[in-house]
């Protein structure tokens, strides 16, 4: 009962609240009638009585709209005293002339009624058209980057191999640049920088494997070091764990292996395609670098012939900016690496981790992503010391991780990167989410210098319409000017080359 007695109260303020709602509605509309020009006015005869166009409502007579012929007032009345002059509307006998009411809104076919807006679009209010055509246009837009990256993930592996080969180019297109300002042959500067940048990748991979094959013993018999020290401390620390319940937890993990043996058959077949996927697109990259390489300017032109021919010259100009960028970023972003893996390197080694040499490499590949890229990739370091030194040196080794993320994102990050990538670190973590979500490690790896080029190909854009809009300005008001000056010459006749005549003349007309 209380709780309806509760709901009957809150109904009934709700009413009065729509009630008093309701009367200030209908006073601002009376007030809105009252004030209208186009409502009738119904002024009184000289006698005190009502006009028959008050006393019986109908349609209202359009008034003519030629003069007509003038009353005429009788003799010593003041209406005949009164003087009127040529051209002006004669005055009423009895009553001042009814204004023109329209008969139906154009184009409506119905009456025509005081307040009542001349649309139905009238009647909606701004904020709300303004927010419903910002909808459909933004879901408009929201349809055609679905239709990109659907477009996107079906040829995934030749957007990952033409924006790998973009970024490639954009680090080694200066040594290129540099032997064409020596004369050196297009060809043979375009591939020697190409070989050259494939056997640094190759001896790269050839120094992670080295040094991986000749540690393995020792990191295996570090790491069954390890894991027996970890079932010791199952058994003996807080966790109070018995033998039996570890083996039975191994002997599980057994069986799950053994009872899914078509799953892992299925998942290392998936593993083989994935594998020829990643070589396919290694190659594709390897061929499109060369090409970036050897012949990019060409290609740019043949991509300019593609647009509207009034988006040309706009694209013209935003296009080697945006190349400036992307080398820039690459650059840096190489600078940042390197010194990410050389300090947490040291670190590790150091700290007695083994396989620190290879951790490091790791560990710069990884700092391609921002801000994130070394810190996860660093996490493999923190497992190898867990399982090999124990939780003190892997707590040691989290903190130089940490410590040497702090320099990167407040030191290394705005020094290096600063001016060249004009992006807000929440946009570089946030672009670097998307892009994972989106194309997994590829799409990390992309994301931001994509938002890179993109903000200054649209700064350019920006800057370039209010340049137009400026000098547009500029020529109208001068043109307006010389319009103006022009009228002023034909009107006085005067010469703007003698300034003593003009003076002279205006000391004369103000005599």
């Amino acid at each position: 009962m209380a709780r309806g007695g509760k709901a009957f109260k809150a109904v009934a303020k709700g009413m009065a609240v729509v009630a008093s709602a309701a009367a200030v509605i209908e006073r601002r509309r009376r007030a809105a009638m009252a004030a209208d020009p186009h409502e009738l006015a119904v002024p009184l005869l000289a006698d005190g009585h009502v006009p028959a166009l008050a006393e019986a409502p109908g349609p209202v007579p359009v008034p003519r709209t030629d003069p007509g012929p003038a009353p005429v007032a009788p003799t010593g009345s003041p209406a005949a005293a009164a003087p009127v002059s040529a051209g002006a509307p004669a005055p009423a006998a009895h009553a001042p002339a009814v204004p023109a009411v329209p008969a139906a809104h154009p184009g409506l076919g119905r009456e025509y009624h005081p307040g009542r807006p001349a649309t139905p679009a009238e009647a909606v209010p701004w904020g709300l058209r303004v927010a419903a055509e910002s909808t459909w246009r933004l879901l408009l837009l929201g349809a055609a980057l679905y239709v990109v990256f659907y477009v996107v993930d079906m040829l995934r592996l030749v957007a990952f191999s033409v924006l790998a080969s973009l970024l490639i180019t954009a680090l080694l297109e200066p040594s290129v640049s540099w032997l064409r300002r020596h004369r050196a042959p297009r060809s043979l500067a375009a591939g020697g920088v190409f070989l050259s940048g494939l056997a640094g990748i190759g001896l790269v991979g050839w120094f992670v494997v080295w040094q991986v094959t000749t540690n393995l013993t020792d990191v295996t018999n570090q790491v069954k070091t390890g894991v027996n020290q970890l079932k010791d401390w199952l058994v003996t620390g807080p966790l109070h764990l018995t033998q039996q319940q570890i083996t039975d937890f191994a002997n599980q993990i057994t069986k799950a292996i053994t009872t899914n043996t078509d799953q892992l058959t299925s998942a290392s077949i998936t593993g083989a395609q994935i594998a020829v996927e990643i070589l396919t697109a290694v190659l594709m990259t390897f061929f499109t670098t060369f090409f970036f390489l050897y012949d990019g300017e060409r290609i740019w032109n043949w991509a300019l012939r593609g647009l509207p021919r009034h988006s040309r010259f706009a694209m013209a100009g935003a296009g080697p900016k945006a190349w400036a960028t992307l080398t820039a970023y690459v650059r840096g972003t190489v600078c940042v690496a390197f010194i990410d893996a050389v300090c947490i390197g040291i670190g590790i080694d150091l700290l007695g981790v083994p396989l620190a040499m290879p951790l490091a490499v790791i560990i710069f590949l990884g700092a391609f992503v921002p801000l994130v890229g070394a810190l996860v990739t660093g996490t493999v370091a923190v497992l190898i010391a867990l399982v090999t030194q124990g939780p003190w040196t892997a707590l040691m080794v989290l903190v130089v991780l940490v410590a040497v993320m702090q320099v990167e994102s407040h030191i290394l990050q705005p020094l290096i990167l600063g001016r060249a990538v004009r992006v807000h670190p929440l946009g570089v973590v946030l672009g670097v989410a998307a892009g994972g979500i989106i194309g997994g490690i590829g799409g990390a790896v992309v994301a931001v210098p994509l938002i890179a080029v993109t903000n200054t190909v649209i700064t350019h854009l920006r800057r370039r319409n209010e340049a137009g809009q400026a000098v547009f300005t500029a020529l109208e008001a001068a043109r307006e000017a010389a319009e103006r000056t022009a009228a002023g010459h034909s009107a006085g006749q005067v010469d703007p080359s003698a300034p003593a005549a003009q003076a002279a003349q205006a000391s004369s007309a103000a005599e």
